[in-house]
């Protein structure tokens, strides 16, 4: 281990005393604990720049309180009794292990956790070699700041023949997440302007916005999507909407209100963000074109993410600039380069390009399908008339209107006590919403667990 300690030579107090005292004060920190090899005299010395003979009595004089031991021809030992000493206890191995038991018995029926059991390790594993078998010439270069040109050109394909996207590649903007990309999208437009945003809304996504300093208007959102006439009401200089499953309420926005939108931004000259960040995953109905390949005027700013299709820790989403931000939107992302690494985009491009997205999108919907119709079913079954289903056509979670005694806070909490966490949809409001509502998320839990975690809550709540 290495041991960088500040000793004051300007001290009265001897060097080998600060380095016995600093020692001592780590083993009751916990910091080094027992069993844990200490550098031998030699290493430390040259480390703090010290002579060996001042690590000695350092040693020494711990050795005598019983704080650590000499092995022959190992070194000296951290050895002392941590419940003798420790004044700021450090979490033991295995009170970690049974925090983590405890998550893993949970049922967590969060709204952005995916199926990770299912993704296609072997397939991402043969992407990845076959990348660095094409690719692997350029890799110690710097990149393109917009994100490598491969995936950039797969992203536009792709998005034309799913979403009606309409972009070239020299478009596309990659960037590890979507509040990174949203961020950047705050260096465009600048400090202090209106944006129109939905109410019920992300609240992450609002508070990048309100941290780039953007004034929030809140629109709120009906059965059609926001709503058009606040939206002339209010004049925002932005507009920010998740049209495809309105993030909370799962709300698809109609075709009309979508025509009525664009044209509300031609005639302003205003852009519109469109958020598809989970735009894959449709149930029911027809396929309604995204806005952007709807728009005829170049306003609307198109986002994606693969945390939903693929892991969300693989911190890879995509927006497509109108031709009018090209510019400025390359001249702030080349201050920040790339932000996905470069072996990690083409690794996905790789994947793309031999199938295998496509193929576990498919597998994906399909499971998904399942996982939300049991959901839906038990929900029927087990609390019935107690309950409002929301949202249920698209995405991956649906909203839960409770009739019941409890409050959010109440029905949350007792959910826990029986071994369930879901999330309270208040949070997404700029008002107390007009009912207690929770997000329960079926993606990332197993078929079995859905029916059992439903169970569960009806227990829970005394349904």
């Amino acid at each position: 281990m290495d041991i960088t300690f500040f000793l004051n030579r300007n001290l009265d107090i001897p060097l080998y005393q600060q380095l016995y005292q600093l020692l001592k004060e780590n083993m009751h920190e916990g910091r080094i604990q027992k069993g844990m090899k200490l550098p031998s005299k030699r290493l430390l010395a040259a480390q703090l720049s010290i002579s060996q003979t001042t690590v000695e009595r350092a040693y020494e004089q711990l050795a005598a309180e019983g704080y650590i031991v000499s092995k022959p021809r190992s070194g000296w030992f951290a050895d002392y009794d941590g419940s003798d000493f420790v004044h700021i206890k450090m979490p033991s191995t295995s009170s970690i292990k049974l925090k983590a038991q405890e998550n893993e018995q949970m049922i967590d029926f969060h709204y952005g956790n995916v199926d990770s059991a299912h993704f296609p390790l072997s397939a991402w594993r043969k992407s990845m070699v076959n990348s660095l078998d094409q690719y692997g010439h350029v890799l110690y270069r710097p990149g393109d700041v917009l994100g490598e040109l491969e995936l950039r050109a797969l992203i536009g394909e792709h998005l034309y023949q799913s979403r009606g996207v309409h972009c070239l590649p020299e478009q596309v903007i990659i960037g590890a997440g979507s509040p990174v990309l949203m961020h950047l999208l705050c260096q465009v437009f600048g400090p202090n302007i209106t944006i129109g945003y939905e109410d019920p809304g992300s609240a992450r996504s609002r508070k990048i916005f309100e941290a780039n300093q953007m004034k929030i208007l809140p629109i709120p959102v009906d059965h059609e999507g926001i709503c058009i006439e606040e939206i002339q009401k209010e004049r925002p200089s932005l507009l920010y909407v998740t049209p495809s499953h309105q993030f909370p309420l799962g709300t698809i926005m109609t075709i009309n209100r979508r025509i009525e939108l664009l044209k509300w931004a031609a005639q302003n000259q205003t852009f519109i963000i469109e958020d598809d960040y989970d735009g894959e995953f449709r149930y029911s109905g027809r396929p309604i074109p995204s806005l952007q390949g709807l728009d005829q005027h170049n306003r609307v700013i198109y986002m994606g993410t693969f945390s939903k299709s693929l892991l969300p820790s693989l911190r890879i989403s995509y927006m497509i600039l109108p031709a009018l931000l090209l510019e400025k939107g390359s001249e702030i992302t080349s201050l920040y380069k790339q932000t996905v690494s470069c072996h990690s985009q083409l690794t996905l491009a790789e994947f793309i390009k031999n199938g295998g997205w496509q193929k576990h999108i498919n597998r994906m919907r399909k499971l998904y399908q399942k996982k939300r119709a049991i959901l839906l079913e038990t929900l029927q079954s087990e609390l019935g008339r107690h309950v409002k289903i929301r949202g249920e056509n698209s995405g991956l979670h649906v909203l839960l209107d409770v009739y019941s005694p409890f409050s959010e806070k109440e029905l949350i909490e007792k959910a826990e006590e029986h071994g369930v966490k879901i999330y309270p949809a208040s949070v997404f409001y700029t008002k107390q919403p007009p009912t207690t509502t929770v997000l329960i998320g079926f993606a990332g839990v197993s078929k079995d667990n859905i029916r059992e975690g439903i169970k569960k809550l009806k227990a829970a709540w005394n349904i």
